[in-house]
């Protein structure tokens, strides 16, 4: 069973900048070999997908909404995904979620099997 936690969220200024990490550890389905998705939830709103990024590194994809602010990115030797996320807005705002795609699209929640606690990120307008 693979385990993802999540790190790196905090309170940031408008337009400020933050990475977060998405570690994996645990039994089961080997680092390298999945992609790793990233969702956010803001209070009383759905969870939507945010970026994604392949079991290579070689694909990426991005919500409109975070498109030219956001970067996705994996170091397999540290089991560790990152999301970098600048130019942050208070719509940004959120409890940010990884997880281990499993098949199918990467927008749906659907398509993963593995899901960590998230990261609260608060940013102040």
């Amino acid at each position: 069973q693979v385990q993802l936690v999540e790190s790196g969220g905090g309170l940031v200024q408008a337009g400020g900048s933050l990475r977060l990490s998405c570690t994996a550890s645990g039994s089961g389905r080997t680092f390298g070999t999945y992609g790793i998705g990233w969702f956010r939830q803001a209070p009383m709103k759905e969870r939507e997908f945010v970026a994604a990024i392949n079991w290579n590194a070689e694909g990426t994809v991005y919500a409109d909404s975070v498109r030219d602010r956001c970067v996705v990115s994996r170091d397999t030797a540290k089991k560790t995904v990152y999301l970098q996320l600048n130019s942050l807005k208070p719509e940004d705002a959120a409890i940010y979620f990884c997880a281990a795609h499993r098949d199918g699209s990467w927008w749906y929640t659907s398509s993963y099997n593995s899901w960590g606690q998230g990261t609260q990120v608060t940013v102040s307008s």
